[in-house]
């Protein structure tokens, strides 16, 4: 018999429903009037935003490393919203880009050199004669435009979003707003500097005049790196520079996606704790640990990890540092396993209804995310992918379960703290090689906030095994979708 809902419940429920359609409410409204289609440039995927009848400038919009089209519909929408012609496209390697990166990376005539040929030919699909092609871009495409933009002469304004880029000079771009998020504070720094090439002392938000070269570096207030994406301040600034920019006129409506993504998101995983009670109650009693076994579970993978793993890198998946990381997670949690075995902590019988509600559930958070936020879909080239991270992946949270379930918040903090740790002292062993676990870390993080809580709210009525083998399944799908491909 299905357990009945408790007090609480109900009202969690219908908290999550009220905060599910707010959200929904929000990232429609972004997209109302907007006209939405997908394409393709040759082999790399294109999506179109525009009013109906739109005759606006063409403006073509960059992810940043690990981004995705979805990534940069905070700005399509707007920019579509006040009358351009919006274009966004996935990088090779990322996305549902089936093509891999490729090339030297230490080399601007490597990596970069195909990444700007791919760009030159998405602009070369969309230019109109006479209406020079506005560019936007975040963190690694300020670099790929602001290079496209010096060997074209139909490029007109540009915004770049979290910028970098050593080819920036006092002549080059003519045109440019430079946005970064106030927590950013390298690139906020460098944004001021690129400002002061064309006017010196121009202070953080002033224009630098000089002959037809105009720069502007803007702040976007309680922002990093990501949320810069989702900016209202910054958004708002990137279509009144282009508008100055085409001498036109236009006032849209800048919605809170970003509030609502985080609101949607938040949602679903809040609305899962009463669905998950209904759940039949099958999990045995929980089996605490003392603080010193909590130390060993905790302290011995983080450090025998790294120091196996880093030695052993098999560099054999197409996706950088994917197959470092299954190991990596093989290895933690295997030795996560075998202490609680000989601790006598059990992880219990297969619930087919925990592991299949589960999943269904990951499936509508990664259908939300893919809709609204970042790309969670995989091309048919990563499926093996995921299947070999899934190596590492399911026994690792096969312990995380066990370890998670009915574990007050330090202990939480302490098991997971010491993943996050383990990462960290594999980029120390091998910085060059393995830099880019770094930019994993915040991966890792989401999806204890959010598929970890789901899974400790099913392992409370079920047990650890079936959340454990469902959650590692959908890690390993999140790593293999997030990064990547490349090939050397």
């Amino acid at each position: 018999m299905m357990g009945k809902l408790n007090l609480s419940s109900p009202l969690r429920a219908v908290l999550a429903a009220l905060l599910i359609a707010a959200s929904l409410w929000v990232l429609q409204g972004a997209r109302a009037g907007v006209e939405i289609t997908d394409g393709a440039v040759g082999a790399t995927p294109v999506t179109s935003f525009a009013k109906a009848g739109a005759d606006g400038p063409h403006v073509v919009i960059a992810h940043g490393f690990a981004g995705s089209r979805q990534m940069m519909q905070g700005y399509a929408l707007p920019l579509a919203r006040a009358g351009y012609r919006v274009h966004v496209f996935d990088f090779l390697g990322h996305g549902r880009h089936t093509l891999p990166m490729s090339g030297d990376v230490s080399v601007i005539e490597g990596t970069t050199r195909r990444l700007m040929d791919q760009t030159s030919a998405v602009i070369d699909a969309v230019a109109e004669p006479g209406m020079p092609v506005a560019l936007v871009g975040h963190s690694m495409a300020t670099d790929v435009l602001v290079r496209v933009a010096a060997e074209r002469d139909d490029i007109g304004p540009m915004v770049l979003i979290s910028a970098f880029s050593q080819a920036i000079d006092a002549q080059h771009p003519r045109q440019l707003l430079l946005i970064t998020g106030a927590w950013e504070a390298a690139l906020r720094g460098y944004a001021v500097e690129a400002a002061q090439m064309v006017a010196a002392h121009t202070p953080e938000g002033g224009l630098a005049v000089n002959g037809d070269v105009e720069r502007r570096a803007v702040v976007a207030p309680w922002a990093e790196h990501v949320a810069v994406l989702h900016s209202r301040a910054g958004r708002a600034a990137a279509v009144d520079w282009l508008d100055a920019a085409y001498a036109r006129e236009s006032a849209p409506r800048i919605w809170h996606t970003g509030w609502g993504i985080l609101g949607l998101l938040a949602g679903l995983v809040l609305l899962f704790g009463p669905v998950a009670k209904r759940l039949p109650q099958t999990a045995a009693p929980i089996q605490r640990l003392t603080h010193t076994r909590l130390a060993v579970a905790s302290i011995l993978p983080a450090v025998v990890a790294p120091l196996l793993a880093v030695p052993l890198n098999p560099n054999l998946l197409p996706v950088l540092v994917a197959d470092y990381l299954a190991l990596h997670l093989a290895i933690f949690g295997i030795l996560q396993l075998i202490l609680l075995r000989r601790w006598g902590v059990s992880l219990g019988g297969l619930s087919v209804a925990g592991f299949a509600l589960l999943l269904l559930w990951c499936a509508a958070f990664g259908f939300a995310m893919d809709r609204y936020a970042a790309n969670f879909w995989p091309v048919g080239s990563r499926v093996w992918i995921i299947a070999a991270i899934a190596l590492g992946a399911v026994p690792y949270m096969l312990a995380d379960a066990a370890l998670m379930r009915g574990a007050p918040v330090l202990h939480r903090l302490a098991i997971r703290g010491g993943f996050i740790a383990s990462l960290g002292l594999a980029v120390a062993l091998d910085f060059s090689g393995l830099f880019f676990l770094l930019m994993i870390a915040p991966v890792i993080v989401l999806f204890y906030l959010t598929f970890g809580t789901m899974g400790r709210q099913a392992a409370a009525r079920v047990g650890p095994l079936a959340p454990g083998l469902a959650l590692g399944l959908v890690l390993a799908w999140a790593l293999g979708v997030s990064f990547p491909l490349f090939q050397s």
